[in-house]
């Protein structure tokens, strides 16, 4: 009788202690999330920093529970040497032991940005400071002339205009503005193979198409018109005549306009295609996979002129006579 008294004793006492356990862990255990998720930061590591200052400061921001347990956890594990510096994404719906295996994997925060094919490099800029990335425009454009860089990548200019390639980039919050731009250059000379240029392509003259691609990028607005539009500056070079691309004057101007006036037109520039033959000095914009393409293989045919329709395409003329005829039709001059 006493041993059946006995048993029923020890098994209610392992009942009372599991469900003491159960209470514990899902109520009062240190490791639980220390709210519902409501509570979020964005938690920047710096490198150095050690599990002690980062139990603290995710305690005092009411991430984790209990900054004693963090500090226990991460030295029983080991992981107090794993942690990685970045900027990550943390919220109090998060045990403690989620949080450290976020800090210990590098799960940093991404942000995102895009770069529209045609920008130049001083549209880029203003949104390297919208974003947060530069601290003012002229940080951004004294990387794009660093003759380091240029040397680097030898490009044969003096800034980096025409090789930040358009596209929208995935980064680490935090990540150096000098590797932004790097990232954009890299990626140019990746996305340039697929515009299958020529085998042993020199520098000065992937430069040189690259001017072209740069203006037929900021003249098209139809990608279908680019090996056109490709077509009709070669075929004015190979005749000497000026180019008279209108997006190299608006290169010029600090805001792009919807209309040029004829002042506009006479502006002292080397990037004045109305006032000097040949091409530019350089880019003018950051052209896109298309126009790469279009500026290597260009449209066959004769055509020297084109004029905008009111759709936003263009009619390519081939000589001067239809040409005029074309601006009667479209523009009524």
């Amino acid at each position: 009788m006493n041993k059946v008294k006995d048993i029923r004793y020890w098994a209610g006492a392992l009942v009372f202690v599991g469900l003491g356990l159960i209470l514990y862990l899902q109520f009062l255990s240190p490791s639980r999330a220390a709210g519902d998720g409501s509570q979020k930061i964005v938690y920047d590591l710096k490198h150095g920093s050690g599990a002690y200052s980062v139990a603290r400061d995710l305690s005092e921001s009411g991430i984790i529970r209990s900054a004693d347990y963090f500090k226990l956890y991460m030295r029983i594990t080991g992981l107090q040497d794993e942690l990685k510096a970045g900027s990550y994404e943390l919220n109090d719906g998060m045990s403690t032991h989620e949080v450290a295996d976020v800090l210990t994997d590098g799960r940093v925060r991404m942000v995102q940005f895009t770069i529209p094919e045609g920008w130049h490099n001083r549209q880029i800029a203003e949104l390297m400071v919208k974003r947060g990335f530069a601290e003012n425009e002229e940080q951004f454009i004294k990387l794009t002339e660093d003759p380091e860089i240029l040397k680097k990548y030898k490009i044969p200019a003096k800034s980096t205009e025409g090789y930040l390639f358009p596209e929208t980039y995935t980064i680490s919050h935090g990540y150096p503005l000098e590797k932004i731009h790097e990232a954009m250059i890299q990626r140019f000379f990746v996305q340039l193979e697929k515009a299958d240029p020529p085998e042993n392509l020199s520098a000065a003259d992937l430069h040189k198409k690259l001017i072209l691609a740069s203006i037929i990028e900021r003249e098209a607005a139809k990608k279908d018109e680019l090996p056109h539009m490709s077509r009709v500056f070669m075929n004015r070079l190979d005749k000497g005549m000026r180019l008279e691309s209108c997006a190299t004057i608006q290169y010029l101007l600090p805001k792009p306009r919807e209309k040029l006036y004829e002042k506009d037109l006479q502006i002292k520039s080397p990037y004045n295609t109305y006032e000097h033959g040949g091409m530019p000095p350089g880019p003018i914009s950051n052209p896109g996979l298309a126009a790469l393409k279009a500026a290597f293989h260009p449209e066959e045919g004769d055509f020297l002129f084109f004029v905008l329709k009111p759709d936003g395409s263009h009619h390519f003329s081939k000589t001067f006579q239809e040409h005029v005829k074309a601006k009667r039709k479209y523009l009524g001059s």
